[in-house]
């Protein structure tokens, strides 16, 4: 079972970045907060390619898993990264399935693969043709 889906994307940085943040409303989901880590080191004096980290939820989900036990949180809450390396943008997503693993304990019941499947798809649309 694969932690992470990745792919690359043909759209530059900013188009895939906003993308994202589109895709995750669409899905009825809410972008709670876009970390920039390019402009954050570089207010440090340390250069990197651009890097965002966008963190998103559900309310309903977040409390359905809270509810199976509250360590969940420590995962929570989903974030998608949009970043540049070796030249090409990717977009990639910690896949919920992995909750299980992590949480053997925990009744989640099909709950980590209905987000594993959102997660994956607002990443192939963001990503486009």
């Amino acid at each position: 079972m694969e932690f992470d889906y990745t792919v690359t994307t043909a759209k530059d940085f900013a188009a895939a970045s906003s993308s994202v943040q589109e895709e995750i409303a669409k899905a009825g989901m809410r972008v709670l907060h876009v970390h920039d880590l390019q402009a954050n080191l570089a207010e440090k004096g340390i250069h990197r390619d651009p890097y965002k980290i966008v963190e998103f939820c559900n309310a309903k989900y977040s409390s359905e898993f809270l509810r199976a036990d509250p360590k969940i949180g420590l995962c929570m809450p989903c974030k998608i990264n949009v970043y540049v390396h070796e030249g090409k943008v990717f977009i990639s997503g910690m896949r919920p399935i992995v909750l299980s693993q992590f949480f053997p304990h925990a009744d989640l019941g099909n709950k980590p693969q209905e987000v594993d499947a959102i997660v994956q798809s607002i990443i192939d649309k963001a990503k486009g043709a």
